[in-house]
């Protein structure tokens, strides 16, 4: 009972999109500072929060099997790292026609500084085999899917949360995974995969498989029903695309969308982030029709996390205006003006339109 009351009261501050598997984005308050406090950070699972018995499992190509605990982890060297995490599915309910998968609004996006061991170390210890292609991480969450599984194989009435990412990638020191057993300086909470986690950098939350059970080295592609299933671009005209890298995006978190202001200047604040980073441009535009103006973009803290950016905004004629904000990342990758629709609804980065009165 007090675990679930816990559970419960961690919630409250959250805006709820499914109570069961518990779905929530962060609140729009999340978005002002750099780092977002743990009790508002969104929360995205598949399945019920699961009982975890501390242990992880090493096992597959590799020369050396392990069984590790949290106790083992922590006695490995810690790495702290501020992680930028956002849902695969932020911004869905603004693609049309409406994908099918969880109604997320534009608020499945967080900020944590998570602490734990290197994966890259990790898999040292075990030894992958030569012939290793994929690193398959399993949650200990489990049960029946509330969506409709795509492959044939997949059993509905019990699945569990399965990744994996390409050995190369996951051994990469560069790479910087971390398995996390720490969030902003305090142990995970259970919406947030205690005991232990992945943390992916870069990618798409999907990748960041909470509530770690097992690591399997493969020497085979995975195939699974989070992985070819479902978390591909499925789109209308082109072959399909797995989900991984987050797409450069600019939000606008000041002010708020649909609020009044006064004649005067104002300074319209946000934030900017990407996958394949960092944001070297964020543009304002006040109407829309285009000109667009460069906003002042603060550099980024740590190579993983959101950056602030700023503009003066001189709100000289009452009326509605639309506020527009576009960011380019050091790839090049530009904010498209509508949303990439792809059938379950991944990856919108679109330029948001909203709108505040002036009076």
């Amino acid at each position: 009972m007090a675990l679930a009351e816990g559970i419960e009261q961690g919630r409250l501050a959250l805006r709820m999109i499914n109570p069961a598997p518990f779905n929530a984005e962060a609140p729009p308050e999340a978005l002002a500072g750099p780092i977002t406090p743990n009790e508002l950070h969104y929360v995205r699972s598949n399945f019920a929060v699961p009982v975890h018995d501390g242990t992880l499992e090493i096992g597959g190509a590799v020369g050396n099997p392990l069984t590790l605990t949290l106790d083992d982890l922590r006695a490995l060297p810690a790495t702290e790292r501020a992680v930028t995490l956002e849902c695969a599915g932020n911004g869905r309910l603004e693609m049309r026609p409406l994908p099918i998968g969880e109604p997320w609004g534009d608020f499945a996006v967080s900020t944590a500084r998570w602490t734990g061991a290197l994966l890259h170390q990790v898999l040292q210890l075990a030894r992958p085999a030569a012939d290793g292609v994929d690193v398959r991480f399993e949650g200990a969450d489990h049960g029946a899917y509330h969506l409709k599984p795509v492959l044939a194989e997949t059993d509905k009435d019990d699945l569990t949360f399965v990744r994996a990412l390409p050995l190369a990638h996951a051994s990469d020191p560069a790479a910087e995974i971390l398995i996390a057993y720490e969030m902003n300086g305090a142990p995970l909470g259970s919406d947030h995969g205690a005991p232990f986690r992945v943390v992916v950098p870069h990618w798409y939350a999907v990748a960041s498989v909470k509530w770690l059970k097992r690591i399997d080295v493969l020497t085979e592609p995975y195939t699974g029903e989070f992985q070819t299933g479902h978390y591909l671009y499925e789109w209308p005209d082109r072959p399909a695309e797995a989900v991984s890298l987050m797409r450069v995006r600019a939000r606008i978190t000041h002010p708020a969308p649909a609020s009044t202001v006064n004649v005067g200047k104002h300074t319209v604040r946000g934030k900017a982030w990407s996958g394949t980073g960092p944001v070297t441009r964020v543009e304002v535009s006040l109407t829309g029709e285009g000109e667009w103006y460069l906003a002042n973009l603060e550099p980024p803290e740590g190579p993983y996390q959101w950056q602030d950016w700023s503009f003066e905004w001189n709100a000289t004629d009452v009326g509605r205006h639309t506020l527009r904000a576009r960011a380019t990342d050091a790839a090049g990758n530009v904010q498209p003006e509508v949303p990439p629709w792809n059938r379950l609804g991944y990856g919108n980065n679109a330029v948001e339109v909203p709108y505040v009165d002036v009076r």
